[in-house]
């Protein structure tokens, strides 16, 4: 039986790799386990030494190039001038919390509200994507006075206390709490003959909240990523979540939709992934991109379950909302209106699922090609028995670093690469990865 594969863990450095290393990465690599300890996560058999990055590409200490096709924390690019510019004299001017008045911050969330659906007219700041998933827990139980959260197989929504008890994928050894339940993630090709992806999906969720209800604890909420990030990547059909929220809402629950990953236009024909879906959530958590590296997240919400919330609590974050980081996320917005970034995340992402559809045709070990935008999904499985191939898709990601190539895993057995560069990537871009990985498959077939 193939093994489930922990999110942190895929394409991760182990001290058993060290013997195949010089004694000067063996030296760095050292330093930081003695300072970070256990703690510390470094990617790749051979860690790499960053020195800069700009757009699309980063830059090794020994002057290698690499495109940039995982990190989505820098969406406009690496080093964006008008975002450094932003941070730069702004951090000059006045750095402070939110307990004063600053134009800046009013500017920035009416601009970044106004991406939104009229209903979702407050926003929550925060610093981290795991510390606005924590608020949205916080806000479904309070309002709905039930503790039962609904979240999919391989889901990962972060690392606070409450917030790992509802990331399965984050987790070792530890079960998840009896208030959690989990669904399978919308695979259309494990669908039967005439089966449908909202109907079972929304069936799966329906099913959990009846357990939820059976041992008392109720539905809080359904948090799903909307494009199911960890899960695999499942963006289609479009507006499958629709039903699931439906049920999820008959029977007393909330929808959050964590944008942490999909969001900021990275799925070219929406700003939000929500969108695509056809519906409203009742709470949208933000993270990683929002900065382009800066950290900042936010949550964002109804005005009467704000309201609720705040009669029974208090919520106020040092950091949150602070001048920097609202100049820095108006930067980007700014640079996502201004360089048309969705529609050339569209467009892009329209043209590289082609190459890869080309290369599955070519290459058997690729079983599947899907996703929205620039957020898409290579799958690997074995020909013969169709069983995950997690070892292929270790050696495809660790030989395109080898081909100057910059790539992660998802996937409950993390046998699918996960493609979200930067939303700056061109078709040029495109072409590049296309040939690399077809080299580095070639390369594969043959032994």
């Amino acid at each position: 039986m193939t093994e489930k594969k922990q999110i942190l863990g895929l394409n991760r450095f182990e001290k058993s790799d060290s013997a195949a290393l010089d004694d000067g990465l063996v030296n760095q690599i050292t330093r930081r386990q003695n300072t970070q300890g256990a703690s510390s996560v470094l990617f790749y058999q051979q860690p790499i030494e960053m020195v800069s990055a700009r757009g699309v590409w980063m830059y090794d200490a020994a002057g290698n190039r690499y495109l940039d096709m995982y990190n989505n924390v820098p969406g406009v690019g690496h080093c964006h001038p008008r975002v450094v510019e932003a941070m730069s004299v702004q951090a000059g001017m006045l750095n402070t919390n939110t307990r004063y008045l600053f134009p800046v911050l009013e500017r920035y969330s009416e601009t970044l509200l106004a991406t939104f659906p009229a209903p979702l007219a407050n926003v929550v700041f925060t610093c981290t994507g795991s510390e606005s998933n924590d608020i949205a827990l916080r806000i479904a139980r309070m309002v709905t006075g039930r503790q039962g959260i609904i979240v999919t197989e391989s889901a990962y929504h972060g690392n606070t206390t409450a917030v790992m008890e509802v990331s399965p994928s984050g987790l070792k050894r530890q079960s998840l709490p009896p208030y959690v339940r989990t669904v399978p993630a919308p695979d259309a090709n494990t669908l039967r003959p005439g089966q449908q992806v909202a109907e079972v999906f929304a069936d799966a969720v329906q099913s959990a909240m009846d357990s939820l209800n059976a041992e008392g604890f109720g539905c809080a909420a359904l948090l799903v990523d909307t494009i199911f990030s960890s899960d695999g990547v499942y963006a289609d059909p479009a507006g499958f979540l629709s039903l699931a929220v439906a049920r999820v809402r008959a029977g007393g629950g909330l929808f959050i939709a964590d944008e942490v990953q999909p969001g900021f236009g990275r799925t070219g024909t929406h700003y939000w992934c929500f969108q695509r879906h056809e519906l409203v959530p009742d709470i949208v958590t933000l993270g990683k991109p929002m900065g382009n590296g800066f950290p900042m997240a936010g949550v964002i919400t109804r005005p009467a379950l704000l309201d609720r919330f705040s009669q029974e609590t208090e919520y106020f974050n040092t950091f949150g909302g602070n001048p920097v980081s609202a100049a820095v996320g108006l930067a980007v917005l700014q640079v996502i209106r201004e360089e048309e970034l969705m529609s050339n995340a569209e467009r892009c992402g329209h043209y590289l699922r082609a190459g890869l559809h080309n290369l599955a045709n070519q290459y058997p070990a690729i079983s599947d090609v899907r996703g929205a935008g620039l957020f898409n999904a290579v799958e690997f499985r074995q020909p013969d028995s169709k069983k995950p191939d997690t070892k292929l898709t270790q050696q495809v990601i660790n030989e395109l670093k080898g081909e100057g190539i910059l790539i992660g895993a998802a996937g409950a057995y993390g046998n699918s690469l996960k493609i979200r560069p930067p939303l700056c990537f061109s078709i040029d871009n495109a072409d590049f990865f296309i040939d690399k990985l077809a080299r580095v498959m070639s390369r594969c077939a043959r032994r």
